[in-house]
């Protein structure tokens, strides 16, 4: 059983690693009715600019940590305010994770299907996740 399952108290400094390598899977793959066929071919995506690459990474790094310390306590991802929409879009760990490396390896983030009736409890927004970050990080430093 994993460290975070269990509650056991682990360094900050262990977040900072690698990062998890797999992607969530496709919901469409190998869906003959998916509903993205009649956009045809999408062009090729444009590469992200060398200071949209390492934001994009550090913002990788980031949920890693967020994940690690909020996931115990029962948060199950991010809810992030959608700019072309105007509307909020929940995001588990896994999805955020998969999106974000998806930008940094194409250039965007891969189609995916929005979560069904999240309760927001269940979620916080990106802010709060750094707030608690922070303040965790602080109270370590002052041990």
């Amino acid at each position: 059983m994993s460290r975070a399952r269990t509650g056991a108290h682990v360094p900050i400094s262990h977040y900072r690693g690698k990062v998890q390598e797999d992607d969530p899977r496709d919901p469409f793959a190998d869906d003959p009715d998916d509903p993205t066929s009649a956009m045809g071919d999408i062009d090729d995506p444009v590469p992200l600019t060398p200071e949209e690459r390492d934001e994009a990474i550090t913002d990788l790094a980031d949920v890693e940590v967020f994940r690690s310390l909020l996931e115990p306590q029962g948060v199950l991802g991010l809810v992030l305010d959608c700019p072309e929409c105007g509307e909020q879009h929940y995001f588990d760990w896994e999805l955020l994770r998969g999106n974000l490396r998806q930008m940094i390896e194409n250039g965007r983030a891969q189609v995916h299907e929005p979560a069904f009736h999240p309760d927001p409890a269940d979620y916080v927004s990106w802010e709060y996740a750094r707030g608690y970050a922070d303040g965790v990080i602080d109270t370590e430093e002052r041990r």
